[in-house]
């Protein structure tokens, strides 16, 4: 496996990964290789942290206007991020449209790849329709391909859970993918708008409900809607041009 640039971040290795001894004549493995092999990993699946979240962080909007526990909860958890992706430990943030929730996890996600772990993104929809391209003619992956890459990523992200049009086949995607993550002690962040457990079991299935309740801490997220209120951009342009 090649990588892209030629630099390592380790300041070991000439950017290809391994490091060769020329006395002995062998190559070794870099520091450096395993994190650089999750990076291209990820790349791979999912849609990355999106350009409104790459900036996002504990000491911005809207993450510093949260409840302190909730920060101190999600802040232990990066700041030993390494050891609770092994752990298979994960999050599930729930409340009102606007609250934070994608930020926390969008939060957590870049820890994860900031520490060289492999991430898969998904709004739960997208993953469903990634799914279902698989079984087209063409396809530049199998469905097994797909299935064992959202199976072994370090990190699971799934947002919107329960924004998805409720089917058997529905059904049955969400829970394979979180029973094998489940069996495997492997990490999952989730956002859902439904607050009751009920409605939610309902909408995904009681089994993935139950999986999911086990791997993840179960949080919260209440308050106002803290998105910004809605600008005619039109309106703005016409007024600033009139400024001028």
């Amino acid at each position: 496996m090649s990588f892209e640039g030629d630099f390592c971040p380790r300041g070991k290795c000439d950017g290809s990964g391994w490091i060769l001894d020329e006395d002995a004549d062998v190559a070794r493995p870099c520091e450096c290789r395993e994190s650089r092999i999750n990076r291209a990993s990820s790349r791979r699946i999912g849609s990355g942290v999106p350009r409104r979240f790459r900036g996002v962080s504990f000491e911005r909007n809207p993450i510093r206007e949260l409840d302190p526990m909730v920060l101190r909860q999600v802040r232990d958890y990066v700041s030993d991020i390494e050891r609770n992706l092994a752990a298979g430990r994960g999050f599930w943030f729930y409340g009102d449209v606007g609250t934070g929730k994608t930020s926390l996890a969008m939060l957590i996600s870049k820890a994860a790849i900031e520490a060289g772990r492999s991430v898969a993104i998904y709004s739960v929809p997208q993953l469903l329709a990634d799914i279902k391209a698989t079984y087209e003619d063409g396809a530049g992956s199998s469905y097994l391909e797909l299935f064992r890459r959202l199976s072994r990523v370090d990190l699971l992200h799934l947002d919107d859970l329960g924004a998805e049009k409720r089917t058997e086949w529905v059904l049955e995607q969400l829970y394979a993918i979180v029973n094998e993550r489940w069996q495997e002690q492997r990490s999952i962040v989730v956002t859902t708008n439904l607050a009751d457990r009920e409605e939610l079991r309902e909408q995904v299935g009681a089994r993935t409900v139950s999986r999911l309740s086990e791997m993840c801490a179960t949080i919260p997220i209440m308050g106002p809607d803290l998105r910004r209120p809605f600008v005619d951009w039109s309106e703005s342009a016409a007024a600033a041009a009139v400024d001028r």
